[in-house]
C-alpha cells in the first residue's frame, strides 16, 4: 500500500517523521506501507530509476504519472471527511484486472519489469503490451 502526500518541506527528516508516524498508527496493518512525499521525488528518482524527472506540482500530478492506468489512483478524505477518488484514467482497468502502460514518464523497460513482477503476484492480471 502506498501513502503519498505533498509537502513543500523537502527535508528527508520530515518525510521520515511522517513515515514513522504512519507506521506507528498502522502497526497492526498486515500490508507493507510505503510513504512518500511526492514533492521530493525528483531528489532521488534518478539514482533509483536512472532518469531525472521534473518536480511534481501536486499529488495529483504525481499520481497521473504512475506506471499503469490501474495504479494511477488515489483515495483521500476531503474537507468534509468524505471519501474521494482521483483516477485520471478511470477505474475500468482495475475492475477488469488489466495492466496498461501509462507512457507519461516510464520507459518500456521499466513497464516490462513491473509487468513481470506483478504477473507473478497476480497471475490473472491481463498485461497489455507497450
Amino acid at each position: 500500500m502506498d501513502i503519498v502526500y505533498f509537502d513543500n518541506d523537502l527535508g528527508e527528516e520530515k518525510e521520515n517523521r511522517v513515515r514513522n508516524r504512519i507506521a506507528t498508527t498502522l502497526s497492526t496493518n498486515r500490508y507493507d506501507v510505503d510513504v512518500k512525499n511526492e514533492a521530493r521525488v525528483q531528489l532521488w528518482y534518478q539514482a533509483h530509476f536512472g532518469m531525472s524527472i521534473e518536480p511534481y506540482s501536486s499529488t495529483e500530478d504525481a499520481i497521473s504519472s504512475w506506471p499503469s492506468n490501474a495504479t494511477a489512483v488515489g483515495v483521500y478524505l476531503d474537507e468534509k471527511q468524505t471519501l474521494q477518488v482521483f483516477a485520471p484514467y478511470g477505474m475500468n482497468d482495475i475492475y477488469k484486472g488489466i495492466m496498461r502502460p501509462n507512457k507519461q514518464m516510464i520507459t518500456k523497460a521499466m513497464y516490462d519489469k513491473k509487468a513481470i513482477k506483478w504477473s507473478k503476484k497476480w497471475p490473472e492480471l491481463v498485461v497489455k503490451e507497450w
